[in-house]
């Protein structure tokens, strides 16, 4: 089995997706997808950090959290689009986890290859989505606590009324987001991310500070489930998942939130 992940991961970092003879059936493929897709739109907005930490600790975005709610999307016929804080390629983190099947759809498929495009935020009309979600990995707490193009993006999606997601670490993008009436976004609202417990047995050497204690202090009504196990909550338009399990979970509750609004 490890041969066989490690060869395909192989294939489609570094082949160019055996274009070829394939190229006019993908092609195909994707213009028929196009004109089919619903009129529901997701930006996924990710970090570009990779490294973290007085250690350099090597990190970007943990694959089963964008590639879980990516298939979901996708399955769910919306529109994804990527855009990252700088415009540069985004990197991936626990590559290892490749054997898992949507993981591996994600790699060798479309996801990754649309990834690796993702456009500069502030070049992106986030008006037109119905939708942003932000995947986690410890990456976002080393660029996205305080990023003020980040901030103003998702104060003005939320009070739209667009949907907001995030996972795990994620919601570390939710950090400092003042509304219009000079209140955080995360004051009052249910909401759960990577839990201090789940930190402290992870990462505590390398995160700036523990995500579940800064977001309570911001006025969360903060819920955390046992360790590791598949926990999101939707509260309004705001969607927030706690770890990597509950990244299925949280565009799931997006993907509700979305076919039931107008």
């Amino acid at each position: 089995m490890k041969k066989f992940i490690i060869a395909t991961l192989a294939i489609a970092f570094f082949s160019s997706f055996a274009q070829g003879k394939k190229e006019n059936s993908t092609v195909k493929k994707e213009t028929i997808k196009s004109e089919a897709k619903a009129d529901k739109k997701v930006l996924i907005i990710v970090s570009n950090a990779n490294a973290i930490g007085p250690n350099n600790r090597r990190t970007g975005i943990f694959l089963p959290e964008v590639a879980h709610p990516y298939a979901e999307f996708d399955k769910a016929n919306y529109q994804i689009d990527f855009a990252s804080l700088t415009g540069d390629t985004p990197y991936l983190d626990a590559l290892e986890l490749a054997n898992d099947p949507q993981n591996l759809s994600f790699l060798t498929g479309e996801g990754w290859k649309v990834m690796q495009k993702a456009v500069k935020l502030s070049d992106v009309d986030v008006s037109k989505y119905d939708a942003i979600f932000v995947p986690g990995g410890l990456a976002p707490m080393a660029d996205m606590a305080e990023n003020a193009l980040l901030k103003k993006v998702i104060k003005e999606t939320f009070e739209r009324n667009a949907v907001v997601g995030a996972v795990c670490h994620g919601p570390v993008s939710l950090l400092n987001v003042k509304l219009s009436n000079d209140s955080y976004l995360v004051k009052g609202k249910n909401i759960t991310s990577f839990t201090d417990e789940e930190e402290k047995a992870y990462a505590l050497a390398d995160v700036p500070f523990l995500l579940e204690t800064a977001l309570t202090e911001q006025g969360a009504k903060f819920h955390a489930a046992e360790s590791w196990s598949a926990h999101s909550i939707a509260d309004g338009n705001l969607v927030t998942g706690q770890n990597p399990a509950s990244a299925k979970g949280v565009a799931e509750k997006m993907i509700t939130i979305l076919n039931t609004s107008k």
